[in-house]
């Protein structure tokens, strides 16, 4: 027991070296309470179009389906917050998320640095890193973990530090100290975010319907984007921040302070007509090593062209 504690203590010691803002830990095994929410949501077909999130369902519940002897999930929340904004106003709008280099590539470095320091200071540990990379239900083992709870917006949510933050795990076969920090819900009365959705993608508290998001509508959705939701984008190209925007508890994000979430000089200056106008050549500048690579240049012109139309 005391070999757990240790090694728990520098676990954590070394991811908050590495830039992490939270890890929690918990003991590898079946997510009891979020299997029939998983399937009724799925049943709902509030998926959309991302048919993976149909496949591995056993392994979205249990991560010993994902790494053999599997005993701890030690999740992992690096904060992405800034205060940069985009100089027009009127320039159709980017997540926060995607100012900087690709997320995955960043947390998945780091995460490979903390597995080889457990490696060389625990012994030899089998384990596997996950950044939005496999089927792993992030905000369900954060909450476990007691890094936060899951606000009305689906979204994790930290008294101290708001939502602005990507979770990633490591599912290792080593025996910890686990977290028992009771989760309590903040949100109260409050529906900021559920009244604030222009797509009405929140359909009730703490429940989202994924075809509605403007999120999914510029990034996960291949065809066009249905006329109905005509004039009710707010303008975003890639991404949207809305329901974290109005959350109270966004209050408390504090800036990051990762040099890889910079954004890129050209990207935050960019006129409304620069994003009309953006040919292939300048997408593949701005946009070389980030997020927005996902929707591909065709994409975003895509999701431009919908917001120019908007009536």
């Amino acid at each position: 027991m005391q070999n757990r504690t240790t090694y728990s203590k520098l676990i954590r010691d070394e991811a908050q070296k590495l830039g992490f803002l939270f890890c929690g830990i918990s003991k590898a095994e079946f997510l009891e309470d979020e299997a029939p929410r998983l399937e009724a949501w799925l049943k709902k077909n509030m998926h959309g179009e991302m048919q993976y999130m149909e496949n591995h369902f056993d392994k979205r519940l249990d991560p010993r389906l994902l790494v053999d002897g599997a005993k701890s999930v030690i999740s992992l929340g690096i904060n992405y917050y800034t205060d940069n904004r985009q100089a027009d106003p009127s320039a159709p709008k980017i997540s926060k998320y995607a100012y900087g280099i690709d997320y995955h590539t960043v947390i998945k470095e780091k995460l490979r640095q903390l597995l080889q320091v457990i490696n060389e200071k625990i012994g030899e540990v089998g384990g596997r890193a996950f950044v939005d990379s496999a089927p792993v239900l992030d905000k369900a083992w954060a909450k476990k973990a007691g890094m936060g709870w899951i606000g009305k917006n689906s979204n994790l949510l930290n008294k101290k530090a708001g939502s602005f933050f990507f979770l990633a795990e490591l599912i290792i076969d080593l025996e910890l100290e686990y977290d028992v920090a009771p989760t309590v819900d903040h949100c109260g009365t409050c529906t900021n975010c559920i009244d604030a959705c222009p797509t009405d993608a929140i359909v009730g508290p703490y429940v989202v319907d994924g075809s509605r998001c403007i999120s999914y509508l510029t990034i996960e959705l291949k065809g066009e984007i249905p006329a109905e939701f005509k004039g009710k984008m707010d303008n975003w190209m890639f991404g949207c921040d809305i329901c974290q925007d109005v959350c109270p508890w966004n209050r408390f994000s504090v800036l990051n302070t990762e040099p890889a979430f910079t954004p890129h000089p050209d990207l935050l200056n960019l006129k409304a007509g620069d994003w009309q106008e953006i040919t292939q050549d300048i997408f593949q500048k701005v946009f070389k090593n980030s997020a927005v690579k996902r929707t591909k240049f065709t994409g975003l012109k895509r999701n431009i062209e919908f917001l120019r139309n908007e009536i």
